[in-house]
């Protein structure tokens, strides 16, 4: 059940790196509505992407600062002698398996389930979810408090100035259409 900063998740790359799942994600974890984790691998691949997609390095590394700021506690220590003894399909993978084993959390945040096979997880007690599925789950959970975190994010959504329903638009044209409709429905 995903109820309260006691239900940890490691959010993958895929989901840290579009600019309005990671603020999504990112205002229910300040909200309280759970724990999020990450790695300094996961920033490294982050951090890799964004240079590929014309952030400068300063600004990579801004964000980065700026998320280590925001959640102090979420960078996962001490897994990478975890990582040679893990298998995923994708042995690149396998750094986020070891973060999410090292700090006990529930589930695996990411877009590409596929690279984490249910059987494999289900042996360390993880599971994955979609960030549309994570959050809608969420919602689902705590309507009251996920409303009240949307429309704060929306608040502070100044460049440029985006209302409500332009936000929603957004999460949708970035894969999260059910968590979209799903606040829609509740505004």
């Amino acid at each position: 059940m995903i109820h309260s900063v006691q239900f940890i998740a490691v959010l993958d790359t895929n989901v840290i790196y579009p600019v309005i799942i990671r603020d999504m994600l990112l205002w229910f974890a300040h909200y309280d509505l759970y724990t999020p984790k990450w790695s300094k691998h996961i920033f490294d691949e982050w951090f890799e992407v964004m240079l590929r997609k014309g952030v400068s390095e300063d600004e990579a590394k801004k964000r980065i600062g700026r998320m280590d700021l925001a959640f102090p506690d979420a960078l996962v220590q001490n897994y990478e002698n975890l990582i040679e003894y893990l298998n995923l399909p994708d042995a690149k993978d396998c750094h986020v398996l070891a973060a999410a084993i090292k700090t006990n959390a529930h589930i695996i945040v990411t877009n590409n389930i596929k690279d984490f096979p249910a059987e494999i997880l289900a042996t360390h007690g993880l599971k994955t979810k979609t960030a549309d599925d994570f959050l809608t789950d969420i919602i689902d959970l705590n309507q009251d408090v996920a409303v009240e975190a949307f429309r704060e994010m929306v608040l502070y959504k100044k460049k440029p100035p985006l209302d409500e329903y332009e936000v929603l638009d957004r999460l949708r044209r970035n894969s999260l259409k059910q968590t979209a409709d799903y606040l829609h429905s509740l505004i």
